[in-house]
């Protein structure tokens, strides 16, 4: 190590501009200045805007208050606390009905004095479809909707309150700036035939999903890829991304985003400043996917939303 106490006075001077100027360059390598583009911020903020205003309506996620899972036979309805799928005590009766599960075939049963309607309409004796099915019968009580969704073998019912305090308290999510150095070039690496990929689950289950193929893309000078998912009538792939700001930063349980399908030559955009939140950040009534081993990025990407609330 140089003692600089012991050089001439012109040695310590170059020295010390020589250490500055490593040091500069040093920094500039590790923390590339952020390209702002107003038009595209422009882009993304409206894109934001779009999400976060989906999230308020009556499919959004912030109107969850309940997931109850049902057991073969019959399940009561109701706000009494010994309710197999129990609604909240200030919305509902204390006892609703009953829905009996036959296979996985959900019949809805309601008292006459519950008031529960379909589409406006007062009904007692329905079969219902679920989430799965190609309409999902939409239950209505006061505030409350609930419907019936299938997660691999379980079958559940889910209540939404469209009075949630949940709406009124959301001003909005956390994101890291809007930067154009995160919109990359991408190329498609298709697998043929497509392969079903296992994606675990936040109820410990593994979910099969088909990809199409690997998303293959750089940074800084280093290749990476991530399992694409086609979802059916969608012109966008769907990937779940983990990577190094996960549990800190952002949400524990990884981010999701969509980018357009390749074109023929197989080249795409990835744009990380639309990785957006799990349902699983806003709510405990959600049943959201996670990462696969092979989408866990060993970089950090401090691009898109950032974790919301205590989650």
């Amino acid at each position: 190590m140089l003692n600089l106490n012991v050089q001439p006075t012109y040695e310590r001077v170059m020295l010390m501009r020589i250490f500055m100027i490593c040091l500069l360059m040093l920094t500039s390598c590790t923390k590339p200045k952020v390209e702002t583009d107003p038009e595209y911020k422009k882009t993304i903020d409206e894109w934001h805007q779009r999400r976060s205003d989906r999230l308020l309506t009556e499919t959004g996620w912030l109107n969850l208050v309940g997931l109850e899972w049902l057991k073969q036979g019959k399940n009561t309805i109701g706000s009494d606390p010994s309710s197999d799928v129990r609604l909240p005590a200030d919305r509902a009766p204390a006892y609703c009905g009953t829905m009996e599960l036959n296979g996985r075939v959900v019949t809805l049963h309601a008292d006459k004095n519950a008031d529960i309607r379909f589409e406006g309409k007062n009904v007692s004796d329905m079969v219902l479809g679920s989430d799965a099915d190609s309409i999902t019968t939409v239950l209505e009580l006061g505030s409350l909707r609930f419907f019936i969704i299938q997660r691999g073998e379980q079958t559940g019912v889910r209540i939404r309150d469209l009075q949630s305090p949940l709406l009124k308290a959301f001003k909005g999510i956390e994101r890291f700036p809007v930067d154009k150095n995160w919109r990359l070039e991408a190329t498609l690496e298709p697998y043929d035939p497509p392969k079903i990929i296992p994606v675990p689950t936040i109820l410990n289950t593994i979910d099969s999903s088909r990809s199409p193929g690997a998303i293959r893309f750089e940074i800084d000078g280093k290749t990476y890829r991530l399992d694409a998912i086609t979802e059916s009538g969608s012109d966008e792939y769907f990937m779940i991304v983990g990577d190094k700001t996960n549990g800190d930063q952002t949400y524990g349980g990884g981010r999701y985003i969509y980018i357009p399908k390749a074109d023929s030559l197989g080249r795409t955009v990835i744009d990380f400043n639309k990785l957006y939140n799990p349902p699983c950040v806003f709510t405990s009534f959600a049943t959201c996917p996670f990462p696969p081993l092979q989408n866990r990025l060993p970089i950090a990407i401090p691009a898109g939303e950032k974790t919301y609330g205590h989650h």
